[in-house]
This record gives C-alpha cells, sequence and structure tokens, in this order.
C-alpha cells in the first residue's frame, strides 16, 4: 500500500466528552504511522491522495479501530480523496459491521469543494444505518452553511478557533452560543473541540455544546480511556 506496511499503521482514541455527564459519549479514531517521513497524519495522507492509495489507507485505519474498539461508538476521519475512491460506500467495509454507532467526520471545506460528490456518497452511507454524518472543523474558515444544512449532520464540531480563550471574551460566547442554537435547530449536537484549560470546559458548557473534546479531557491513547476530569 503506498510503501507503507500495515505494520507500521495504528491508531489511538480521544474520548468525546459529554458535558452533562462527565462520561465519555464517543472516541475519535486518529491514525499513526511509523514509516519515516510519514510520522505526521497530515503528511501520511497527502503522500496517499497524491499516490491514490487514500482509500486503501482509510479501510485499513477503519479495520485496526473497529478491532480494537468493539462495542464503542467512534468517530472516524474520511479524507476528501477517500469519497472519490468509494470505498467507504463498499458493502464490506470494516465500519459496516463494527457494533457500534460509528460518525463518518469530513471537515467543513468537504462540502464547499466537493459538494456534490459529498452529498451523494454520504446518503448511501447513512442509508445503511449506525453511520452518522459529522461535520468538522466548522468556523474554520468556509462556513458555507447552506451547504452544510443541506448535508443534515447529526454532529457538529466546532473549531478550535472559536473555543480558545472562551471564558475570556464575553463576545465570542455570544458568537458561540448563538451558533450552538443554530446547530441545535437544524437537529445537530455540537462538540467544542481542541479544549486545553478547565475554563474553556465549563465555557462551552455554559454556552450549550453537548460535548467537549481536548487535551483538557483526555488525550489520545492506544487504549480508550474514560476522561481525566469529572463535570
Amino acid at each position: 500500500m503506498g510503501g507503507i506496511a500495515i505494520s507500521e499503521l495504528s491508531c489511538v482514541f480521544q474520548p468525546i466528552v459529554d458535558l452533562v455527564t462527565g462520561r465519555s459519549f464517543a472516541y475519535e479514531v486518529l491514525a499513526r504511522c511509523r514509516t519515516p517521513g510519514l510520522t505526521n497524519p497530515e503528511v501520511l495522507f497527502r503522500r496517499a491522495a497524491d499516490e491514490q492509495f487514500c482509500g486503501a489507507l482509510g479501510r485499513t485505519l477503519r479495520t485496526i479501530a473497529s478491532n480494537g474498539c468493539p462495542g464503542i461508538p467512534l468517530f472516524v476521519n474520511v479524507h476528501p480523496a477517500e469519497l472519490a475512491d468509494r470505498y467507504v460506500i463498499q458493502p464490506d467495509d470494516p465500519m459496516y459491521s463494527h457494533d457500534d454507532d460509528v460518525y463518518v467526520e469530513v471537515t467543513e471545506s468537504v462540502p464547499f469543494t466537493h459538494y456534490d460528490l459529498c452529498s451523494s456518497v454520504l446518503s448511501e452511507i447513512r442509508a445503511r444505518g449506525g453511520v452518522h454524518l459529522v461535520v468538522d472543523d466548522l468556523g474554520a474558515g468556509y462556513s458555507n452553511l447552506k451547504r452544510i444544512a443541506d448535508l443534515e449532520p447529526s454532529v457538529v464540531k466546532l473549531d478550535r478557533s472559536l473555543v480558545t480563550d472562551l471564558d475570556r471574551n464575553a463576545r465570542q460566547r455570544t458568537l458561540v452560543a448563538s451558533v450552538v442554537r443554530m446547530c441545535v435547530d437544524l437537529g445537530a449536537r455540537v462538540v467544542a473541540e481542541g479544549l486545553e484549560t478547565w475554563a474553556e470546559v465549563q465555557s462551552v458548557r455554559d454556552c450549550g455544546c453537548h460535548f467537549g473534546q481536548g487535551y483538557a479531557l483526555g488525550r489520545p491513547d492506544p487504549r480508550p480511556r474514560e476522561p481525566i476530569w469529572r463535570l
């Protein structure tokens, strides 16, 4: 697979925490690679896209994640190139046999730059049940809200830029609370990601966010672990 041995690939898991109960709601799957020069996941997927093995790479990582975390809801990232490869709609893809819910994350820019493809593939995915759409990085720079709304995501993740120092900026809290209400009105629950301080955790909870993710709540780990904070 593009010169990368499967034995060089692994996954770590970061908790996505229910901000009411303080317990994990699900775990995001994060790719890791030991091959020199490809230890950065962004570099890994860039090479996979350039050399046209992104679909095979994503499927391999989903297999590793599903085998390592039976009975646990998972958030899995799908690179735009994977949509074109159409691996994710194959009926034998490991996410369809996972024994709990799977949340497929596409970054906010994907509906903006690949809308027709994104809409078609994701509609096929969701029709099979047990798989949900997540729009990631809302607020990172594109914010084509009409197209995001048309995709009807189950979950929206707020970009780190919206929550940094939220506890110290009243106008920013007003903005985040408004975005959360909009998402709820559209039928989506909201994850605030990139939380690094307990004050940020409290602030996003006060703004109505359902879930939180970040080092303040739990770091990526080879095995799913419960959050380090109790709310």
